[in-house]
């Protein structure tokens, strides 16, 4: 049975523009568009780049034991926000594997949950499983929510003169509630590459009347639109993980690099104790960063190499447009984890020379910390 897909509030303009539109989290979406992939990240590296992220799921929850959900759900730890203040999360199973990995947005009275599409429905149900017998209200905003990603170090000076409130105002992982455009938007300070830049989450349907505006006023300042083919590289190449490729459910936070989320005193949350177990005994497998020593291009599923054995796979690779060597994350033994271990990857019945390396492979990003 073919599957049936989902398209975003912006799939016309992106038809529009002649992307190339492949399926993708169970969407419709643009892997580039015609000037490609390698021009779309240097644009983004070098000036901006405005991305459809329409396709991730967003839940609302409010009512007097909200936190007490995002807490037992959360493996980081919520009650430390503030209002106006995000944070980077999972979800885990209860043996500890990964779910999900999200974010928590603090609002006045309400948080919101920012999903990957692809998870979306899982997530949904595992929450309002885990929200019985609290005083929770819970709500889906996803198919009546989009997301623009304007990203770059020029990705403030295109924003500001359409923002309200002053962009300076808003820190690395906060966000305020204002209008874009004249349009109502919350307009956070995230992003998915390495660079400065802003995720706007505005009503569906004024989604496309403002991506026409930003790409025309930000085109004298280089802005292109960018899709999941540079989204991609440019999250590899600063080590950002993709649930679903280097997260899952055969693997813990403490096995993704991701230990520095669990936090382990605020209390109980589901797979604490899973977690707590795989700290003292030891984490079997790490993901871990691989820098080609060798011309090659490392791409998800290929063997990686030690000593002539075979001890893992990769789980994401590219060659890397802004460095010019491949790149790769994947899971190996955690003996094998610490940096300079020699780590090849097979391509094409030959072992490809490489090097553990920890992300970020790129160090140069705009972000604002």
């Amino acid at each position: 049975m073919t599957e049936t897909l989902r398209r975003t509030p912006l799939h016309a303009e992106h038809v529009a523009l002649g992307a190339k539109i492949i399926p993708f989290a169970g969407y419709e979406m643009p892997v580039q568009y015609t000037s490609g992939i390698r021009a779309e990240h240097e644009a983004v590296r070098t000036a901006a780049g405005l991305f459809d992220a329409s396709h991730m799921g967003e839940f609302v929850v409010r009512g007097p034991e909200a936190l007490s959900l995002i807490q037992r759900v959360s493996v980081n730890d919520a009650s430390a926000l503030e209002v106006g203040q995000c944070q980077y999360t999972a979800l885990c199973l209860e043996h500890g594997g990964i779910l999900d990995d999200f974010l928590v947005y603090r609002a006045h009275d309400h948080y919101m949950l920012v999903v990957n599409a692809s998870r979306r429905e899982e997530d949904w149900d595992w929450i309002t499983r885990h929200a019985s017998g609290l005083r929770v209200e819970l709500e889906d905003r996803s198919d009546r929510t989009a997301l623009l990603a304007l990203q770059g170090p020029k990705a403030q000076g295109v924003l500001a003169p359409l923002a309200e409130p002053d962009l300076e105002e808003i820190g690395y992982y906060r966000f305020a509630e204002g209008r874009v455009a004249g349009v109502p938007a919350l307009i956070s300070r995230t992003g998915y590459t390495g660079e400065d830049g802003f995720e706007l989450y505005v009503a569906s349907a004024d989604a496309a009347d403002l991506w026409r505006r930003l790409l025309r006023d930000g085109a004298g300042a280089g802005l292109t639109p960018a899709g999941l083919g540079a989204r991609d590289s440019l999250r590899l190449e600063v080590g950002y993980p993709l649930n679903g490729n280097d997260l899952d459910r055969e693997h813990t936070p403490l096995e993704a690099r991701l230990g520095w989320l669990v936090k382990f005193d605020k209390g109980d949350f589901v797979g604490r104790d899973a977690l707590m177990r795989q700290k003292e005994r030891g984490v079997p497998s790490r993901l871990v960063g691989i820098r080609l020593t060798e011309r090659g291009f490392p791409r998800p599923g290929y063997t990686i190499v030690h000593d002539g054995d075979e001890v893992g796979r990769v789980t994401s690779g590219t060659m890397s447009p802004t460095l010019g060597y491949g790149i790769a994350l994947g899971h190996v033994p955690g003996r094998l984890a610490a940096a300079g271990t020699p780590l090849g990857v097979l391509v094409r019945n030959r072992v490809i020379a490489g090097v553990a390396e920890p992300p970020p492979f790129y160090k140069e990003g705009s972000v604002r910390r």
